[in-house]
């Protein structure tokens, strides 16, 4: 069964992962039990025709969805409304679902990467072309975003008046500039724009003085990208896609990424909570006499250190609750900063000065800080059929034990987790009589776990350790029974498991 952080995937109304953490993992409202209505225009797709309905169609959208999905629900009459619009739209827009929770689907959902629901794709050519779609969920949104998707990859430009109609400046903006519309670099900079084009809107022209600035020297052929932040824009002649694809995603991001309400800033953050690189935080209140000179010495270490594999976030502290709840902190250590690598590991310092930030930022580079572990208590009294288990206590408990171990990730405030705890103590109570397993269960706001072994993007997730230190992601049916079998199947025995316990634990898949 899918979980519930994915749920809003990269639709308008996601804010960004940590933003609306609360928000994601919320109960559903009773608004969201209500039953969708029959689809007509909707194409209802399975293992069986999925292949060949794609493959007649240059431009289809999925969506992956679950029965008992609350955000798959509210959905449904929107995407159907749109479906109904787009059908006779020219080019035809072809949308279509795909039951995922349905066992018979399962291998195509993994094909397709689906981790939560609901998750849509855009697919062009006949499935040669797979892209996110990351518009809006409502049915003129929907209907908007792909049309425009429809269309060519990138707008040609042939006056201001064109310029100004399509490059919003509250956005990123790509344009390629060239003496021709031909060639090896214009090709280039159309496969960049195909390829990219689900997250960034292209234009190409003849003459750079249509565009804003157009004063500004440009040396032709040249992609020009204009932002909404720090410099303007930025030039680049590197007309290799690799070389453009790694242009367009450092330079489309602010040095400073700024956390707040402001929702124009909401898909920075997204992109900052998405990335591969160690992540600096600062969370601080703005309405504080320190404010300024924290942003101005936090963006000098910013620059100094954008090159170097960490990125920069400053946090409004008011807007910040959300990841304060997600990394268990506290208002009381602000101002605070905190950085997180890739692995996992985190350093921070509490109730930090402006003057703290680069002395602090050294001693991170060079290795001279001790990481941070949240971690709730070890329970005194642990005597309850599902066992708790804390940040200190998980090596022992999951590692080291030799037993089989069905770790339940959750959240205390997670509609989906308190509707799995009874149906976890049902499971615990009818293994009592075997001393090989253990059910236990992580507050995972509460307390840190390694990162590189348990994957977890939302709650509740469930990942079983084998007495022989094999460990799976549970992906089935959230019901005692199909639990009860999961872990029947993979179990190890002691016997088996004495000689190798001590083992790093490797990560697997189902």
């Amino acid at each position: 069964m899918a979980r519930a952080l994915r749920v809003f995937s990269y639709g308008a109304v996601l804010f960004v992962l940590l933003a609306i953490a609360s928000v994601s993992f919320a109960e559903e409202d009773a608004a969201q039990e209500a039953a969708a209505p029959a689809p007509e225009s909707v194409l209802t797709l399975d293992h069986s025709n999925f292949s060949e309905t794609v493959k007649k169609h240059k431009f289809v959208v999925v969506e992956f969805y679950a029965p008992w999905c609350g955000h798959c629900k509210n959905l449904a009459p929107e995407y159907e409304k749109a479906a109904t619009v787009l059908k006779s739209h020219d080019p035809p827009v072809v949308l279509a679902k795909v039951d995922a929770n349905d066992e018979a689907n399962k291998d195509l959902a993994s094909e397709y990467d689906v981790k939560g629901f609901p998750t849509l794709k855009i697919l062009r050519n006949g499935g040669e072309n797979v892209q996110e779609y990351k518009g809006p969920r409502d049915a003129d949104g929907i209907v908007e975003y792909l049309k425009k998707q429809a269309g060519p990859a990138s707008a040609e430009i042939k006056s201001v008046e064109d310029a100004g109609k399509i490059i919003d400046d509250k956005k990123v903006f790509i344009v390629g500039v060239f003496s021709e519309f031909s060639g090896e670099e214009f090709e280039n900079f159309m496969a960049l724009a195909e390829k990219l084009r689900s997250d960034y809107d292209f234009g190409h022209t003849l003459d750079a003085k249509l565009l804003p600035h157009g004063d500004s020297p440009i040396k032709v052929p040249a992609v020009r990208l204009f932002k909404p932040f720090d410099e303007r824009f930025v030039d680049t002649q590197d007309f290799h896609v690799e070389a453009l694809e790694k242009f367009v995603e450092a330079v489309s991001v602010p040095i400073v990424t700024v956390f707040n309400k402001d929702p124009s800033n909401h898909p920075y953050v997204l992109k900052f909570f998405n990335s591969n690189n160690a992540k600096a935080m600062l969370f601080v209140n703005v309405s504080t006499e320190k404010f300024e000179s924290f942003q101005s010495k936090y963006h000098t270490a910013a620059v100094e250190y954008k090159d170097k594999g960490v990125i920069f976030l400053l946090g409004d502290l008011e807007t910040s609750q959300g990841a304060f709840q997600y990394f268990g902190l506290q208002e009381d250590q602000a101002p605070l900063i905190l950085i997180q690598n890739v692995d996992g590991t985190k350093f921070l310092k509490e109730r930090v000065e402006p003057d703290d930030v680069a002395s602090w930022l050294k001693d991170y580079k060079e290795g001279r800080l001790k990481p941070f572990r949240k971690s709730e208590p070890i329970p005194e009294v642990n005597d309850q059929p599902v066992k708790v288990v804390v940040a200190d206590s998980l090596h022992d408990v999951v590692f080291n034990s030799g037993k089989n171990v069905l770790l339940e990730f959750y959240a205390p405030w997670c509609g989906h987790c308190k509707k799995l705890a009874p149906i976890l103590d049902e499971v615990a109570v009818s293994f009592e009589s075997d001393v090989d397993v253990v059910i236990a269960k992580i507050d995972a706001t509460a307390n840190d776990y390694p990162m590189d072994i348990f994957d977890v993007k939302g709650y509740p997730t469930m990942y079983f350790s084998s007495a022989n230190g094999k460990i799976v992601q549970y992906e089935g049916d959230r019901t005692k029974e199909d639990i009860i079998d999961f872990i029947q199947k993979n179990k190890d025995t002691i016997v088996q498991a004495e000689s190798v316990k001590d083992d790093v634990p490797v990560k697997d898949e189902l």
